[in-house]
């Protein structure tokens, strides 16, 4: 998204550099927010696409094994720097709530390598349940776009809310607190 920024402002002031060219900056601005708007928003308060998935361990899971827990549903790739800012929260935040087992976290990487994978869950000393998808299998059902992404989903399986960015340890701990508060509704 930083880059698309850095085009606009050239584009902006090349357009307007011409002289002969009346640029009105609203015509960026409007650019920019189709270019950068997340598609996969229109996901929320929707029941949460299924998947079946193999953690970097070898054990085989499914969505649906999850039913009843708070989901932190976590996009990521090992070349993101913006997703090493955002592990050290996540981490916290799941070791915070894994005594509970009320809540589950799951990172996806998004397009990367295994080894690479591998390297970044070490480095940055991740021990939540993580999986690859290479082929970007998971990513397209959620309209993944762009990394970090994060998909909160509720006991019920729905989807309720998105963090399109670096998500928070005060931001996640709020969500998912409302959620365990309020329960399933089925």
């Amino acid at each position: 998204m930083k880059y698309l920024w850095i085009v606009s402002l050239i584009l902006g002031c090349v357009l307007s550099a011409c002289g002969s060219l009346a640029v009105d900056p609203s015509i960026i601005v409007t650019w920019m927010q189709a270019t950068t708007e997340p598609t996969n928003i229109q996901l929320r308060d929707e029941p949460a696409p299924s998947f079946s998935f193999t953690t970097f361990d070898g054990v085989d899971y499914q969505l649906s094994d999850f039913r009843g827990k708070v989901v932190v549903l976590n996009f990521w790739s090992s070349w993101c720097v913006e997703c090493g800012y955002e592990s050290e929260s996540l981490q916290a935040v799941w070791e915070y709530y894994a005594p509970s087992e009320n809540v589950v976290f799951l990172g996806v990487a998004y397009a990367d390598n295994e080894a690479r994978s591998l390297e970044y869950i070490e480095q940055y000393g991740i021990t939540y349940l993580n999986t690859y998808d290479l082929n970007r299998y998971i990513s397209d059902d959620y309209g993944v776009t762009g990394v970090p992404e994060t998909f909160i989903i509720d006991q019920d399986g729905n989807i309720t809310h998105f963090i399109y960015g670096v998500s928070s340890e005060a931001q996640l701990t709020s969500i998912i607190e409302g959620l365990l508060t309020r329960g399933t509704t089925q």
